[in-house]
């Protein structure tokens, strides 16, 4: 039955995503009062469904493995690449052809250059790919924010002074990472123990189905609480999500083909994929809230809705991106 389940999820997610984005803009246009009301809580329903969205991949997480990751570290520095080189590079140039608009330029590179979606993790676990090498690429790149942050910020000549809130990047790395993590080893080691194996892989598929439902809770819940900006905001939001689209679509593009010269496996590539492409905006916005003004806090509040969109639509190419690191390529 999970099994069936987590197949249909999986085949439909691309339609499931655009009525949970549907869902939720309706409701937040009917109810912008409830919203206003209730910060707060929504913001703690939105990090109670990010932890079950991690949790259940988290259980599929051989923590035996990890050390493991350190012996190939070419996937993990090419990760370090896309998110702190090539990445602000990219921003740089759309910024330069497509905002005009200082504060929303500052707001577009904030988001960015702190990489690390929440729901990286869970991608990778539906597309196959290499969980233990995703979740040890997430830490490192989060440790390197606060450094990386204001030096690209400097290079692009603002003179703002950022603050960077330490303790909400390492609450991060608690709620998304470490906490998960942890229990998901016990569970893990819990299941294994009182069933065996075959029930373990038995159970795989509901997790599977969880990380999916949670997702889409997630993107219903972004839109409800974003709703009325983005009808006030309708232009902001076309042009941002052109320049967003151009961006995943370079980005996707590069790490596909750089990841297949330096002969990365499909499973060490869907490992870095995701958090290399998908911003961490809920940080994004506490940043931007904490030292600018609200308007810098506009893209990483919008970008998460076409992020989600273009990233399901590239874990729906599955098959296609498998097979094309399938076939033999040479070694640089």
């Amino acid at each position: 039955m999970f099994f069936k389940l987590s197949k249909h999820l999986k085949k439909f997610l691309l339609l499931y995503s655009i009525l949970a984005i549907g869902i939720g803009w309706i409701l937040g246009l009917q109810f912008p009062d409830f919203v206003k009301a209730n910060k707060k809580f929504l913001s703690n329903i939105i990090t109670v469904i990010v932890f079950f969205m991690i949790y259940p991949m988290m259980i599929n997480l051989n923590l035996g493995k990890i050390l493991k990751v350190f012996k190939k570290p070419k996937p993990m520095a090419l990760s370090l690449i896309y998110n702190f080189v090539i990445t602000p590079i990219i921003s740089f140039l759309l910024i330069a052809l497509f905002i005009h608009n200082k504060l929303l330029a500052l707001g577009f590179l904030l988001v960015m250059i702190i990489p690390g979606s929440s729901m990286s993790i869970g991608y990778t676990g539906l597309a196959g790919g290499d969980i233990e090498l995703a979740t040890m690429t997430l830490g490192i790149n989060f440790i390197l924010i606060p450094i990386m942050l204001p030096l690209w910020l400097k290079v692009l000549g603002s003179t703002y002074n950022v603050p960077i809130p330490l303790w909400l990047l390492l609450k991060t790395i608690l709620l998304v990472l470490i906490i998960p993590m942890f229990l998901g080893d016990i569970t893990r080691r819990g299941i294994l123990k009182k069933y065996g194996t075959e029930k373990f892989l038995n159970l795989k598929p509901l997790f599977s189905c969880i990380t999916m439902i949670m997702m889409l809770l997630i993107v219903m819940v972004i839109f409800f609480l974003k709703a009325p900006i983005l009808l006030k905001k309708w232009q902001v939001l076309i042009n941002l999500a052109i320049v967003n689209t151009i961006f995943l679509a370079i980005m996707l593009a590069v790490i596909t083909i750089i990841d297949k010269i330096f002969n990365l496996s499909y499973e060490e590539h869907m490992g870095i994929t995701f958090l290399s492409t998908g911003k961490n905006n809920g940080t994004a916005i506490a940043i931007a809230t904490l030292g600018f003004s609200p308007l810098v806090a506009i893209p990483a509040a919008i970008l998460p809705l076409f992020q989600i969109i273009l990233l399901v639509f590239y874990l729906k190419m599955e098959n296609i991106i498998r097979n094309f690191f399938d076939k033999k390529g040479g070694k640089i």
